[in-house]
């Protein structure tokens, strides 16, 4: 297990400022108001291009008393500079600028800067509309909440044009409610973001959340999104859309070597969380197998054909070993899905090399609509299988049972 679970926030605090330099700090000698409500950390790396968009909607935040801090992470472009241009306008923009070191550890740095009473989130290649941090204070105050969530608008530009889609964070029955997910885990279904939120800087640090500091920026939000929703005793989720997501940035792609297993080491950093709290272990075992899961398809489907029977191999190799200690709990997903694992799992090359079209005609299209029906609340038949694995013996696929 990862020890660095083991250690104080403090002393996870010093590990993270020891890491890289720190080459300056500007307006953190400046003196805002006592009371900040809310700390919106912008973490940046070379995003010349949409910067000014993203500043200009977060310094228009209707919100009272709030600090901007932008991190910035070893950029080779204009970011810092234009940073610079702000914060000599914008007294209540921080800027932190640093050794590149990667996006968990940018946010990291950011966060345990924070002063405010609640920590936001801003992509620096996205924007946000002039009430969202009023909006989500207000209920996070009057609920007494450690997290609060909207929607949000995935958007592209095509020939000049904004072209927007409305995204639902949770389903019908889960918006205006305080919610423990521990105790409904279906919530852990729900859409995977950080940046659409409100955290309260008290449960965040209480209960040392941090982001994993691997390189890149690949996948680190995994880990921060689910460590918030299993030690949450009290979330909300909001049915309005303040958040908007770019996705049409050339920079945001895995289609490099080095980023081809960064899906697993976030996967490993919220195993060996679990494995410092046992009896979280125990409760969220199911939803930790379904979403690595779901996240590895999604990762293959999104590699290079070069890279995809590398990562096959691990994929295989890491549930396999599930197995073998009886930790492959697949109670959180529907038979077509376990069949689909188990093919994996028992034979990654003929897999590969066998099933890639009927896969990606047949089976990803029922595996993925199974994930989608969790989010829009339909129900459909859980499987409660749980195979036992002894390495003395073949592993019989479950399809071949009767």
């Amino acid at each position: 297990m990862n020890n660095i679970f083991n250690l104080t926030f403090e002393e996870r605090k010093e590990k993270t400022f020891s890491k890289v330099p720190i080459r300056e700090l500007i307006n953190f000698e400046s003196n805002l108001d006592k009371n900040i409500t809310v700390s919106i950390v912008i973490p940046i790396c070379n995003v010349e291009k949409y910067l000014d968009e993203c500043l200009d909607s977060v310094v228009h935040q209707t919100l009272d008393s709030f600090e901007i801090i932008c991190v910035n992470d070893g950029s080779k472009d204009n970011s810092l500079n234009i940073c610079k241009k702000y914060a000599e306008k914008y007294k209540n923009i921080r800027i932190i600028d640093k050794d590149n070191a990667g996006y968990g550890h940018t946010l990291n740095i950011g966060m345990d800067m924070a002063k405010g009473k609640y920590i936001g989130i801003v992509e620096s290649d996205d924007y946000i509309k002039p009430k969202m941090f009023q909006t989500l204070y207000r209920v996070a105050e009057k609920n007494k909440l450690d997290l609060v969530k909207s929607d949000f608008l995935c958007f592209k530009t095509n020939s000049g044009k904004q072209v927007a889609e409305r995204k639902y964070t949770a389903t019908d029955m889960g918006y205006g409610k305080v919610i423990d997910a521990k105790k409904n885990l279906k919530v852990f279904h729900y859409l995977m973001n950080t940046w659409t939120g409100l955290y309260k800087t008290e449960f965040l640090r209480g209960n040392i959340i941090r982001h994993n500091e691997t390189p890149g920026a690949s996948y680190q939000d995994n880990g921060f999104w689910f460590q918030t929703l299993a030690l949450a005793k009290r979330s909300m989720f909001l049915k309005k859309a303040f958040y908007y997501y770019r996705q049409d940035n050339p920079n945001s792609s895995i289609n490099s070597k080095g980023k081809i297993f960064c899906m697993c080491d976030e996967y490993s950093y919220i195993y060996d969380f679990l494995c410092s709290q046992p009896d979280l272990k125990k409760q969220l075992m199911p939803v930790y197998i379904s979403k690595k899961f779901f996240n590895y398809l999604y990762t293959y489907n999104r590699l290079a054909p070069e890279f995809k029977l590398q990562f096959l191999e691990r994929f295989s190799a890491e549930f396999k070993e599930s197995l073998f200690n009886e930790e492959l709990d697949t109670s959180d997903l529907d038979s077509n899905t376990c069949e689909l694992l188990f093919r994996i799992i028992d034979d990654y090359n003929y897999f590969y090399f066998s099933d890639t079209i009927y896969v990606q005609q047949h089976w990803y299209e029922n595996v993925l609509q199974s994930e989608k029906q969790f989010v829009d609340g339909w129900s459909y038949k859980i499987s409660k299988h749980f195979i036992k694995y002894s390495m003395n013996k073949v592993l019989k696929k479950p399809w071949e049972s009767v």
